[in-house]
Formats: structure tokens, C-alpha cells, sequence
């Protein structure tokens, strides 16, 4: 039975525009027929167009992408991927903007060992482009709390009816409900209020060493 040839494009909005991976695949001898689309994000494979390519293909097949990250977005998810379409699935992945990666099969052993490899530093590199990314951001943002920079929405202020209606509930007039929606707050903010008051009250009442 002859293998036959598919090719796969992704974008990952609506808006965005399928026509620049269509034509290379298109340059690429791939039928229209034989080509699927999908229009989703890349975090994870369940995608229409890619599932119902995974139940078309059959061992030998080709299956053809412009660039690597039309597979997904994740290089570890991708290299997964990878392997089971390749080993498990027995079937030949070519990536048009890589031409390296390329696993079929009259490319014979050395090139399909070559693909492997390829792949296998790409994922390396991905993963310490990752790790830079993730150390720059810690790095910033332990350096805005050194200059006194705080993330995250800002504090509710106490109104100026704060401290009458909290007394009147300490007092025990008045339920943390009835507190809360005096001061038009939720009661977990407004109990939020008064640990803070007892936290810093205790420290008042803590002797001074000095």
C-alpha cells in the first residue's frame, strides 16, 4: 500500500492567518484534501483538525509541518509527540522551515539519527531559554520589592466609619455581617481588619528590649 502524504498548520487565534503555512504545504505537493488546520492554542494536542489527522494516518505515512512549534507550544510536549508519531505510530514527520528534521525514510538510519538529535537540542535550548526567562523574572521582581515596588491589587482603605462600627461590633451591637455591609465591604475583608488590629495591638503590648 503506498504511504501517502498529509501536511498539518496551526494558528492559534482566529485572527490570525493560515495562509503562509498553506502555501508551503501546498508547495510541497500536499493536496488540499489531505491538509488539516486547526485554529487553538498549542498548550496540549486535543485539537479537531489534529485529532482527526491522527485517526486518518497509518504506518508510513508523511506527515508534513511548516515549523516545529505548528505541533505545540510546549518542546517537551512536542518531543513526546514526536516520539509516539514516529516510533509508536511508525509514521515520518517532515518540518519544511528545518529541513534536518526530517524523518522519512529514504533518508535512511543516519538521517532519521540526525533528526533525533536535532529535535533533542532544540528541546534543550527551549528548556534553558525557559529556565533564563523564569531566573530574569525572579531576578526583577526581587529587585522591585528591594525598591519598595508591591505586586498585586492594592490594599482595601478603612473608611473613616471604620473604627466606630468596629467598636460597636466588638461591643457586641452589631453581627460581623452588619459590620461588613455598613462598611460596604465583604465580611472577609472585614475580619481581615481586625486581625491585623489585634497583630498590632500584641506588638504594641510586647516590651521593648532596648
Amino acid at each position: 500500500m503506498k504511504n501517502r502524504t498529509f501536511g498539518y498548520a496551526r494558528v492559534s487565534s482566529r485572527d490570525q492567518n493560515l495562509d503562509r503555512q498553506l502555501v508551503a504545504l501546498a508547495d510541497f505537493g500536499i493536496e488540499k484534501t489531505a491538509i488539516f488546520a486547526d485554529r487553538a492554542s498549542g498548550k496540549d494536542f486535543e485539537r479537531p483538525a489534529y485529532q482527526a489527522l491522527l485517526e486518518t494516518i497509518r504506518p508510513g505515512d508523511v506527515i508534513v509541518v511548516k515549523s516545529i512549534d505548528r505541533l505545540g507550544r510546549s518542546y517537551d510536549q512536542i518531543l513526546e509527540e514526536w516520539r509516539r508519531l514516529t516510533k509508536t505510530l511508525s509514521c515520518s514527520i517532515v518540518v519544511l522551515d528545518m529541513p534536518l528534521l526530517d524523518t522519512r525514510e529514504n533518508r535512511g538510519v543516519t538521517g532519521r539519527l540526525i533528526s533525533d538529535i536535532v529535535l533533542q537540542l532544540l528541546s534543550y535550548v527551549a528548556q534553558q531559554e525557559r529556565e533564563f526567562i523564569r531566573q530574569r523574572q525572579r531576578e526583577g521582581i526581587a529587585a522591585a520589592h528591594a525598591r519598595g515596588v508591591r505586586f498585586g491589587r492594592p490594599p482595601k482603605q478603612r473608611p473613616s466609619s471604620y473604627a466606630k462600627i468596629k467598636a460597636r461590633h466588638l461591643a457586641g451591637k452589631t453581627t460581623k455581617r452588619e459590620a461588613a455591609a455598613s462598611l460596604q465591604v465583604s465580611i472577609t475583608t472585614f475580619e481581615k481588619w481586625l486581625k491585623e488590629d489585634e497583630r498590632a495591638e500584641r506588638q504594641r503590648a510586647q516590651p521593648s528590649l532596648f
